[in-house]
């Protein structure tokens, strides 16, 4: 038992040893973070004890005993001179040069106050009637620049050291790949600086391979892979600005490989001209890709209609949902149930709101559910008193939506049924439908659902007054999970090619705000049944938002005949189902002014109550047999144009007055 007692005494005693030793490297470290004016009296006292040796030392050197027979004109003399040194490094400004940032002029003024001392020190061993005054002076103004420049490179490197044992700093280890001189201004920066740490050099010249360059050692790139595990290196930075692109983007995609962060080095030109790093992916706003003045939508109308309400959107965990969430805390409302069937998303959009609907006393509960489950849909809305819902939760992405067209119709179709449904017999005050412009004479699976659910509402509206519903349709969100600037960004940042269905291909595009500043909006103006449109100007080529992206990323379009350029452009063909051109409105004679310029109401045909109920009939038995077939009959008997097309060439169809195709 005795052993083992004293075992673990001497574990104690060495922990509580280790304990000490790093609470006085925490100490030691916080001195690079004093106040200015202590670190200068620190100094100031460093550089008089230094003076003191350093002459005590001279006059040993040369006088030997003759100072010391004279004690008390030693002292007047120490004293003197301590008393001068502060001035003198003051007056010279040594106080003030930065311990981690050595120069040329730092080395100067260490020899000006030196001389200064110097030739003090003389005077005043001549004034007291001693020998060897100027070989003393000589001697000490020498001590004294060896012992003030020695004594700042040692704290410099004691000081890197405390910081890098205490913890203080999280202490960055780079690899620099390249050392040439870019590399080499590079290094020289690092090494002054706590919260990194160059390692090594990487370079692909034999000649350069094994020298030691500003104190680090240069390695050929093979040995890459064992120097980051042997040093742990977190980051690599390519130090060679002048690299043409097309040897430096796959030299990044290599060190990436590594798994490391890669950061490319600019120019000095680059950076005064302000042009980002080669290599890197400037990001573009979606507001630059317009192609239009952005539509102001800040109206009273919408504070108005959700001050002090509680608002349940579904699909809040989605790009849409969670935008309209966003905007929904500047109407100040009195709550929003967040609804999603994605755990993961649901938790996601709370906690980024979460901070801000405390600071505004707003309250927000989130809500696990399917749109499709009308018997949690009561309950939510009953639980959590919903006074207004916003129903952006919808399968959008076309070719997902076209290999599983029933999952598609039972979420879009049956889920906005159930939703609006559970809202009318709820009496809620509005039901807004978010929706598409592909639900305007449909060419894909998508898209009629998209209508489907929109008659669904029309015909709810007719027989349940007392809830005003109504439809937003829009074009592409600029932005959101499916859109082309997350795809065009990613496939720009992997060096291309960037990909388009169709040189001719045009869509309506808007951003994120906007699209959920609209439906805002539709809350605020619905009287019942309408469908709300944004004027959004011109229809846009995506083959010239391509272009634009690559132009604002800081990249240029490669030639394909000339080779020239950064990123192809690659034409991928139509998808199943993809029109080449969007439409947002089924009848333009119906517009209706709103009291927005840019926001349009329109009336539209619709179905009746028996030929809805036969549809809904018709789509729950397809869903409950797993009959695509049947669906696709659906779809082309109860909606408009899905039917007529002609035979344009083998193997697809084309709608009427359209350029869409469609394979058959």
């Amino acid at each position: 038992m005795g052993p083992v007692l004293t075992v673990s005494s001497a574990s104690a005693f060495l922990m509580g040893q280790e304990g000490q030793v790093t609470g006085a490297l925490e100490q030691l470290a916080k001195l690079h973070i004093l106040p200015r004016w202590k670190k200068r009296i620190i100094l100031i006292a460093v550089d008089s004890l230094l003076m003191w040796s350093a002459l005590f030392l001279a006059m040993v050197l040369r006088g030997g005993g003759v100072f010391f027979e004279t004690p008390q004109k030693l002292w007047v003399l120490l004293v003197v001179m301590g008393l001068v040194t502060p001035l003198v490094v003051a007056a010279v400004r040594l106080d003030r040069v930065k311990l981690t940032a050595p120069e040329m002029m730092s080395g100067l003024r260490v020899t000006m106050a030196a001389g200064c001392l110097g030739l003090i020190a003389a005077v005043m061993i001549t004034l007291a009637g001693l020998d060897h005054a100027i070989a003393v002076a000589v001697i000490f103004g020498s001590l004294f620049v060896m012992f003030a420049t020695g004594a700042r490179i040692a704290a410099l490197h004691v000081l890197r050291w405390v910081i890098a044992r205490s913890g203080s700093v999280d202490q960055k280890t780079i690899a620099i790949y390249g050392a040439g001189a870019a590399g080499m201004q590079l290094a020289a920066a690092l090494l002054q600086a706590c919260e990194a740490r160059p390692a090594f050099f990487v370079d692909d010249n034999p000649k350069l391979q094994g020298l030691t360059i500003c104190g680090l050692p240069v390695f050929e790139a093979g040995k890459l892979p064992m120097l980051i595990a042997r040093h742990t290196v977190e980051q690599i930075v390519l130090a060679a600005p002048s690299m043409e692109p097309a040897r430096r983007d796959p030299l990044v995609r290599r060190l990436r490989a590594h798994g490391v962060e890669v950061q490319v080095l600019p120019s000095f030109g680059d950076m005064l001209m302000g042009r980002e790093p080669p290599g890197e992916i400037r990001p573009v706003a979606p507001e630059q890709l317009l192609g239009r003045d952005r539509v102001a939508l800040d109206t009273p109308q919408i504070a108005k209609a959700y001050a002090g309400r509680m608002i349940m959107v579904t699909g809040a965990g989605g790009s849409i949902g969670a935008e309209l969430c966003r905007q929904l805390l500047d109407c100040r409302p009195a709550g929003i149930v967040l609804f999603d069937h994605s755990e993961f998303q649901l938790y996601q959009v709370q906690q980024e709101l979460a901070d801000l609907g405390e600071a505004a006393g707003i309250k927000l509960v989130a809500r696990l559910g399917s749109v499709t489950d009308i018997a949690r849909v009561r309950e939510v809305i009953a639980g959590d008193g919903a006074e207004i819902i916003l129903h952006a939760a919808a399968y959008k992405h076309v070719p997902i939506v076209e290999d599983n067209p029933l999952a598609g119709a039972k979420n879009n179709v049956l889920g906005t049924h159930a939703v609006a449904k559970a809202a009318v017999e709820a009496g809620i005050e509005r039901f807004i439908l978010v929706s598409s412009d592909k639900a305007v004479r449909p060419a894909n699976v998508m898209g009629a659902t998209k209508r489907m659910a929109e008659l669904v509402v029309q015909d709810l509206q007719t027989r349940h007054a007392d809830t005003r519903c109504a439809m937003v349709r829009f074009g592409n969100v600029l932005g959101s999970s499916g859109s082309v600037l997350p795809l065009f960004h990613s496939q720009i940042a992997k060096g291309g090619p960037v990909t388009v269905t169709h040189p001719e291909v045009t869509r309506y595009f808007m951003t994120m705000p906007e699209a959920a500043w609209l439906v805002l909006l539709a809350g605020a103006f619905a009287k019942g049944g309408e469908v709300f449109v944004l004027d959004m100007g011109a229809a846009q080529r995506v083959m010239d938002i391509a272009r634009r992206m690559i132009r604002l990323a800081g990249r240029q379009e490669k030639d394909p005949v000339t080779g020239k350029g950064d990123i192809a452009i690659k034409i991928t063909g139509l998808r199943s189902g993809e029109k080449l051109h969007e439409e947002l409105l089924i009848d333009r004679g119906s517009l209706i002014q709103t009291p927005h310029p840019k926001i349009l109401r329109a009336k539209e045909a619709m179905l009746s109550q028996i030929e809805v109920a036969g549809l809904l009939r018709q789509l729950e038995r397809a869903i409950a047999e797993g009959d695509r077939a049947l669906l696709r009959r659906i779809i082309k008997d109860r909606i408009e144009p899905m039917t007529p097309l002609r035979r344009i060439k083998p193997g697809t169809v084309q709608l009427r007055d359209s350029k869409t195709r469609m394979p058959v």
